[in-house]
């Protein structure tokens, strides 16, 4: 039987899965809303994924957990190998675009750039406090507006004049959308404003100080809006390339990082139909009051964090 190796990417606003071959090539794939519920997520992805992966054929021998709530689904589903965001993109767009300088990505509710060298990444950036660049302010937009966030980059293109729309934080950039849509400009050219204030709010927030250079490589939720990725190319005055499996970007990376460590361990698909809670305690043992996160499968505990110190150690 062939291996394979999962990679689950965790973020605020979406899960995404991945299993792979050897050779990188995608044998299953999904991209879920997390719903405040990272937990129920990732039992809800497993089963998806299950449904595409061929066992007949493969058995998952390792499995990579990356983004927010990395720990925590790393510890239900058994993961081989947990990993940051940062090393997670660069690790999964190195590996298919080898002589990348840069990688912009910007998801639900944060963006991040990487600047590599030699495919190493040697500096990186995240925007974590304004969502005027992020993929949420454009769906909020979007239902201003009543189109759907998926249609916005096609209605952009259409745009001859954008509309200039302040971008420097989401209450002027939405006030100054109102004002201009009152003024009656159309809605392609409000679009195509958007598009553009999200890229010039990244620009000047996360990739501020930043030297940009090509080849550039755009992932993450939003790189499926052609309208920023046109932004972006006339920002840079360069290509901007976008791969088919850009959203999916960094559970690629934390399956193939799991795919190089030496750990095995084979994926357990029943998984998902185990009871899985956690529940947060105050050490108390010493003057740190460490707040310690405990993970229980079936009402035994699995894993814990958090402790400073040995006295917040808790067996399992």
């Amino acid at each position: 039987m062939k291996e394979a190796y999962l990679g689950i990417d965790v973020g605020s606003i979406s899960t995404k899965g991945v299993i792979i071959n050897k050779d990188n090539e995608v044998l299953a794939s999904e991209y879920i809303w997390t719903e405040g519920d990272p937990i129920g997520a990732a039992k809800k992805l497993v089963a998806l994924l299950e449904k595409q992966f061929d066992k007949a054929s493969y058995r998952i021998v390792a499995t990579g957990t990356t983004g927010s709530a990395r720990r925590l689904v790393g510890t239900i589903v058994g993961a081989t190998m947990v990993k940051n965001e940062i090393t997670a993109h660069a690790v999964g767009t190195t590996t298919f675009y080898p002589g990348v300088r840069t990688i912009l990505e910007i998801g639900g509710q944060d963006s991040k750039i990487i600047l590599v060298e030699n495919g190493v990444a040697v500096d990186y950036a995240m925007n974590t406090l304004c969502a005027a660049g992020t993929g949420a302010f454009l769906s909020s937009q979007s239902k201003r507006l009543g189109i759907e966030v998926e249609d916005m980059g096609e209605i952009a293109l259409h745009s001859k004049h954008p509309t200039q729309i302040a971008a420097r934080c989401t209450v002027f950039a939405e006030s100054d959308l109102v004002h201009k849509i009152q003024m009656g400009h159309t809605k392609e050219d409000i679009i195509a404003g958007l598009c553009n204030a999200v890229v010039s709010n990244y620009l000047n927030n996360v990739g501020k100080g930043k030297k940009i250079v090509p080849p550039v490589v755009f992932q993450g939720g939003v790189s499926k809006n052609i309208g920023v990725v046109e932004a972006f190319r006339k920002a840079l005055g360069c290509e901007v390339q976008v791969d088919e499996n850009g959203h999916l970007m960094g559970a690629l990376g934390a399956a193939i990082l799991a795919k190089k460590s030496e750990k095995r361990k084979e994926f357990d698909f029943s998984m998902e139909d185990m009871n899985f809670r956690t529940r947060e305690i105050c050490c108390g043992r010493c003057s740190n009051n460490c707040e310690i996160m405990c993970v229980y499968r079936d009402d035994v505990l699995i894993d814990s964090w958090g402790n400073r110190c040995e006295k917040g150690e808790l067996v399992h």
